[in-house]
């Protein structure tokens, strides 16, 4: 699978990165900038992600993201300053088309990953989709969300396990998902980020457990992932999203190297 200048293949694993939510251009840049030289440095495929609008939000005064047309206009800038494939979700189908305009692979939130309009809106644009397969689901269900997809003539389609609801603001990860889900064909990502939240656990804003992440990761490598979602930030107490499940960018290298070393051994 081929997402912007990037050749998706099997010898290693491939990495979506970046922080939740676009916070300014200039942090933007700069992450993404740290990121490629890690990436570059160990050899592993990197697409870039970070999100212009956070629209499923808990709070109705959380900070959402600057919107679609600010947003684009910061991720084109990532794409022609440092040649990376970049990624973001779309909430709306009206946003498939602008979306498309500048992003390299469309991503399709977990609470969203069964609405049709949304899923055929974003195949007919015919760029890689990624859907994150929501908490409420069987992995077996996935194949019908890839089918909604693939009616448009669109095989482009990557996965994404992202954990379960277990009780009250609370996610499990079931790591025999990823199996189940390679049935399909379709590459599969663990998402180790999303994977250790706590919604809503911190007053209206999702808490979280980034010591697990490692773990999470690791597991879901061993498990026949082909690839690990991340989301780092440089100062994770003070990101404006999901801080409290984002890694510490200074963490992420020998994480990698260490992601790495399981991917081998696989």
């Amino acid at each position: 699978m081929k997402i912007g200048n990037l050749e998706l293949n099997k010898e290693n694993f491939f990495t979506i990165l970046g922080p939740c939510v676009i916070e300014s251009e200039k942090m933007t840049l700069q992450i993404a900038e740290s990121l490629k030289d890690i990436s570059e440095e160990l050899n592993i495929d990197l697409i870039f992600k970070a999100s212009f609008d956070k629209a499923n939000r808990s709070s109705i005064d959380s900070y959402r993201g600057p919107g679609i047309d600010e947003g684009l206009r910061i991720l084109q800038k990532v794409k022609d300053e440092l040649e990376l494939p970049v990624l973001s979700d779309i909430h709306e189908p009206q946003q498939a088309v602008q979306a498309a305009e500048v992003l390299d692979i469309i991503q399709i939130p977990a609470f969203l990953c069964r609405q049709t309009d949304l899923l055929t809106a974003a195949g007919k644009t015919g760029l890689p989709v990624n859907v994150k397969k929501s908490q409420f689901m069987a992995p077996e269900d996935m194949e019908f969300v890839a089918g909604k997809i693939r009616s448009t003539g669109n095989e482009n389609i990557i996965l994404t396990e992202r954990g379960t609801f277990f009780g009250y603001r609370n996610l499990v990860v079931d790591i025999r998902n990823i199996p189940v889900m390679k049935k399909t064909g379709y590459p599969v990502i663990i998402d180790a980020t999303h994977s250790v939240q706590r919604p809503t656990a911190a007053n209206g804003v999702t808490g979280g457990n980034p010591e697990f992440i490692p773990l999470i990761a690791g597991a879901g490598l061993l498990a026949g992932a082909d690839g690990v979602f991340i989301e780092v930030h440089p100062d994770p107490q003070n990101a404006l999203s999901d801080g409290a499940n984002s890694l510490d960018l200074k963490k992420l290298k020998p994480l990698l190297i260490r992601l790495e070393k399981i991917y081998n051994v696989t």
